[in-house]
């Protein structure tokens, strides 16, 4: 039985590996910039776009446990630190953003002492990203990744002249399967849900 289970857990572990390693490769090559012409970031968000230009917001957040939460966690792990690392490349220009995060308390428990359905639940660090981009006008993959998390998103979207974009990642966790089935920021990140100006893509 012992035996049993220890085959398990190897090939579970295997599994994860695997798919962090993978996952890795598609990251590391969208860390190099091949252009770098398509935007610039832009600081001031009164003015309206130039011609051939568009104005687009990039926002993504996540929660994550606290620093040392889980004591085998890698110590080059950003979760609960300064420098939470969103990386984002467009038609082959990149750029790393870190941010850094606050620590944010909600209860666990409703007040019927149920557990809460709020994935953000608990003591954690939300890190919020709230940048602005000057872009050329054109159709475009738009790449966003969370080195932390070995997680990647990528959705294509056409930029218009003179328009005013926001594309908003936001975060699906992963489940807790006790006591009850519940998604937690605790578990990391399963998705991320991408909507642009409120529409879902």
């Amino acid at each position: 039985m012992r035996k049993g289970i220890q085959i398990v857990f190897i090939c579970v572990l295997f599994l994860v590996l695997f798919g962090c390693s993978n996952t890795a490769k598609v990251i590391q090559p969208k860390t190099f910039n091949e252009k770098t012409d398509v935007f610039t970031e832009t600081k001031n968000s009164s003015s309206l776009p130039e011609t051939d230009f568009a104005v687009l917001t990039i926002k993504a957040t996540i929660k994550t446990h606290v620093e040392g939460y889980y004591w085998l966690e890698s110590k080059d792990s950003r979760c609960g630190k300064p420098g939470y690392p969103f990386l984002l490349n467009i038609a082959g220009q990149a750029v790393l953003w870190k941010v850094d995060g606050q620590k944010e308390i909600l209860p666990r428990y409703d007040q019927d002492g149920k557990a809460s359905r709020d994935p953000d639940a608990g003591e954690g660090v939300k890190y919020v990203l709230e940048k602005k981009i000057k872009i050329h006008t054109g159709t475009y993959k738009v790449f966003l990744g969370l080195p932390n998390e070995n997680y990647v998103r990528e959705v294509e979207m056409s930029i218009q002249n003179g328009k005013i974009y926001t594309l908003d990642f936001r975060p699906v966790y992963k489940e807790k399967t006790f006591p009850t089935r519940l998604s937690n920021f605790t578990r990391g990140i399963k998705d991320l849900q991408v909507y642009l100006d409120g529409t879902p893509l």
